[in-house]
């Protein structure tokens, strides 16, 4: 990714363009992805309240951490958030399934992820079938590896948030101590662990459908 590649967009064209997603008994996934502290989920977030219940719903990834049990029974706790401490299978599973979702079917529950105990709960996310627009958020929609290609096959667009690094950092660090970590510990985290799984996830932009700064 370069910085020519780098779009810069304001909110309120992000609404305008995942507006147009919004087809009223049809069913669209629209994917935002980009390196740890990007901003996915505020963004996210603040897409479906502006677009409203009626348009939109969040479903992120991060329902699909594996829970902190499997990850120590695998040796992976320590590297919780890398690609392969995720269900990618199941989580390609029910994108599959929120995209076969006609008006007619009955809702599916999707997983969500709590940060103030570090683990996923299940059936937390009530998608209705006539919800036309489903937005996900997460690191690794456009990895080429295991089920993640299975997964972006069902995005209509994925978008890539690239703010600059040092204002990523600032966010990550703030995160961490916001749950629990040390102010050490924090920037420990962040500048090991989370900037490891970063370049990975920078080297997938070029696949995104936008790659983008917001102010």
């Amino acid at each position: 990714m370069s910085i020519a590649d780098v779009e810069d967009a304001t909110f309120d064209q992000l609404v305008g363009w995942a507006g147009a997603l919004v087809v009223p008994g049809q069913r669209r996934i629209l994917g935002l992805t980009g390196a740890p502290g990007a901003g996915k989920s505020t963004v996210a977030e603040q897409l479906v309240d502006a677009l409203g219940p009626e348009a939109a719903v969040l479903v992120p990834m991060d329902g699909f951490h594996l829970a902190n049990e499997v990850l120590i029974a695998l040796g992976r706790r320590d590297r919780k958030g890398a690609h392969d401490t995720f269900d990618d299978g199941g989580y390609a599973r029910l994108l599959a399934t929120l995209r076969a979702q006609r008006t007619d079917d009955p809702v599916v529950y999707a997983p969500r992820f709590r940060r103030e105990i570090e683990e996923p709960i299940g059936s937390s996310i009530p998608v209705h079938p006539t919800t036309p627009l489903v937005v996900t958020e997460g690191n690794y929609l456009l990895l080429e590896s295991d089920a993640w290609p299975a997964a972006r096959s069902c995005l209509e667009q994925v978008w890539f948030l690239a703010p600059d690094t040092a204002v990523r950092h600032r966010r990550l660090v703030r995160r961490h101590e916001a749950y629990g970590k040390s102010p050490e510990d924090a920037k420990r985290w962040a500048l090991g662990s989370d900037e490891r799984n970063a370049q990975l996830i920078e080297s997938t932009a070029g696949r995104a459908d936008r790659i983008l700064r917001l102010p």
